[in-house]
Order: structure tokens, then sequence, then C-alpha cells
């Protein structure tokens, strides 16, 4: 009988005291939060419900999900729906992966203040690419794109960067045609990290000047000094920053590929856990500064759970943006627009399947029993009531931590 595979729960169910007992006082409440959330997600701790289907009578349990967004099981089902809604809004046209990122030093100061950090970095990457866009120099055109925030590396540190998608093109200024970009050609990077660079020095160095928006401690706490502060900042610009694009891949099947890799993301999924041993995780990771080659890292357990932790978005932070005319108050009318003006392409790229059969039973809730129905909500169970029912009846399939 095959070992059940190691989940990050379980590590934190494990270590989750010996973690807080070090590092407690660091620890925010989402931080918290999510620690307790993941730890008994899909575990009798949450409690159940009985669910039927609505052909067959066919009865099942399942254990509630945490649903904190951190959870890398309970993201699954919400990016899979995710994609189905944005598979309706792709254009028939290539598209571009650009990332973000900044220096190390920057990032220290980005983790001790996210909210205000992660906005501005958004803020930087969206003018800088319709800025660029729109420069008739360049492409001469307004551009749509959606960003995603990750803040974490290969091997679970702090390393904020955005990641976006872009349609290879946009409207012309003037919303009379649509135009493409080169076969294999976007922007040019180098101009794109150089504004990127100055636009987020100058947000910060904005932020500083109105007093409290930024917070030092630790490390830091000298740049709370002005002369400091822009003495460090005009050492960062000194440096040279990395933005990169790849050239432009295929249509939106590809693009569908990419949302569902980066959107939903956390930190470390379950599938790179590798063992739980003498209070170790190893797990597999790409050294980017090795030629990507797969490595296996161990960390103490504790330390594991430490730079998870580090990721956990302050509540209600919106990781996923959307600009240029797919922002969210323009985007219906604009996608109409690019798609009158794409009419000719629109035959050969017909809306692409997005789901899985196996993925899109699980959104639809159909019953495994006779594929036909649909799985209805019944009753929720306590701790006790789940253990009542799965042994009332002989009809009931109980449904753990799958």
């Amino acid at each position: 009988m095959s070992r059940p595979r190691l989940e990050v729960a379980e590590v934190l169910h494990r270590y989750g005291e010996q973690f807080l007992n070090r590092w407690g006082h660091t620890v925010s409440p989402q931080q918290r939060k999510a620690l307790g959330d993941i730890s008994r997600c899909r575990t009798a701790a949450l409690g159940g419900h009985l669910e039927e289907c609505d052909r067959c009578g066919h009865r099942r349990i399942a254990y509630n999900s945490c649903r904190n967004r951190s959870c890398p099981k309970c993201q699954s089902t919400a990016r899979d729906r995710w994609l189905a809604q944005q598979a309706q809004q792709l254009l028939p046209v290539p598209y571009c992966h650009v990332v973000f990122t900044v220096p190390k030093a920057l990032a220290h100061l980005g983790l001790q203040n996210q909210r205000h950090f992660y906005a501005l970095l958004f803020r930087a990457v969206a003018e800088t690419l319709l800025t660029i866009a729109a420069d008739p120099r360049r492409l001469g055109a307004r551009l749509g794109f959606l960003a995603v925030l990750h803040a974490w590396s290969q091997n679970l540190l702090f390393h904020p960067h955005l990641h976006c998608l872009v349609p290879a093109g946009g409207l012309a200024l003037d919303g009379s045609r649509w135009i493409p970009c080169r076969p294999k050609y976007f922007l040019p990077v180098e101009v794109l990290s150089c504004m990127f660079q100055k636009k987020l020095l100058a947000f910060l160095k904005a932020a500083f000047a109105q007093g409290g928006l930024l917070q030092f401690s630790g490390q830091l706490t000298a740049l709370a000094d002005p002369a400091t502060f822009h003495a460090w900042l005009h050492q960062l610009g000194e440096q040279k920053w990395v933005a990169y694009a790849k050239p432009p891949f295929g249509g939106p099947e590809h693009v569908l590929k990419y949302l569902a890799r980066y959107t939903h993301r956390v930190a470390i999924s379950n599938g790179r856990l590798l063992s739980l041993a003498d209070d170790r995780v190893s797990f597999q990771w790409r050294d980017s500064r090795d030629g990507k080659q797969l490595k296996v890292m161990a960390l103490e357990a504790v330390e594991f759970i430490r730079r998870f932790l580090l990721h956990v978005l302050p509540p209600g932070f919106v990781k996923i943006r959307h600009f240029g005319f797919l922002a969210n108050r323009s985007r219906s009318q604009a996608l109409a627009l690019c798609r009158q003006h794409l009419q000719a392409a629109l035959s050969d790229h017909p809306t692409p399947e997005v789901l899985t059969e196996q993925q899109r039973q699980a959104m639809e809730r159909r019953c495994p029993v006779c594929q036909c129905g649909t799985l209805r909500f019944l009753a929720w169970l306590s701790v006790a009531e789940l253990i009542l029912a799965s042994d009332a009846s002989p009809r009931v399939q109980r449904i753990d931590s799958s």
C-alpha cells in the first residue's frame, strides 16, 4: 500500500506550535489565520457536509475546505472557475509574457511594507507598459494586460515580482484599428527595465515624503532618516534591474496554460514536497542561477513554515489585476472593439477547451456514480455527526482530504 503524499498542511499541523513558540512574536493575524486554516483544511476539525445526487440519490460526506487563498489544496477549484471565465475574454492573437523584478535590497523594504509596496509595484509596472506601448516610436497603441503578483522564489525566499500576460499588440490610440507587434518582438526590454526602475523609485520617494506610509524596522531602521533613505534610493538607481519579455507565443490555448501556471499559484505546491524526516522538509526547486537545474533542498520544518508564511498576502489585497483596455471599467466595450478589428482571425481561433473532463466534473459538482446528476448540499455536519453519518448507511461515501 502506497504512502499518502506529503502535504504542506501536515507540516503546518505537526510543527505549527514549535513555529509559534519561536516566531509567534513576529506573526501577523493574517499569517496566524493561514497557519490554522491550512493545517485543518479538509479534516474533521473544520466539520463537514452531506451531499446527495439529484438524479441517482448517491450520498457522500465531504470534509470542509478552509478556503484560504494561501492553501495549496483550495486553489485548484478557484483556478478552474477563473480560467473558464477568462477563456471567453481571450483574443485570437499571440500573447507575451513579461516579468518585472526588484533588487534584493528593495525586497526587504517590501517585506516590511507589503500592502503599500505591492500597490506601488503594480502602479509602476502598469504605467511603464502603457507609456512605452503608446509611444509612436515603439508600438503606438493602447495595451491591455493582466498582472499577477508573486512574492517568492523557488527556495521560498521573499522575492516580489509581477508576471504580466499581454496580447501582442493593442488598439490604435484613436480606436480605429488593431496594431500588432512584430512577430518575434514585443517591446525593448532595456527601455522597460529603465522606466520601471525610475517610476518605482520615484513612487517610493513620494511615499516617504508623505510621512508615515513606509515603516522601517530591524536592519532598515536607519532608513527612517531622510538623508540616508535618499542616498539608499540613489544607490538602487545605480544598479541594473531585471525585466524580461519572452517572444510572443501561441494563441488562446497556450495563454490558458500560462494563466493556470501563474495566477492561482501559492508559495509551494504539495507536488514539490518530497519527504518529512528528522524534523526537516525536503522539496524540489529550480536554481535559476545554475541553468534552472532541478535540485532538492532540505529545511528545518520550523524554517520551512517561516518561509511559507512570508508570502501570505495582506487581507483583502487583490493579487490579479487588469490594466489598459482590459481594466474592469472598460473591458467589455474594448474587447468588442478588438474583436471587430480582428474579425478575420476569429474563425481560425475558436474558444479553446479550458478544463479537463475531471476538472469540469469537479467544478460542475457532477455525481461520480451516475455522471449525470449534480451533487446538492443537504446538511452541515459536526465532528460527531461525521462519524455517525458515515456509519449509518452503506450508501454514503466518505471523502477525506483528496
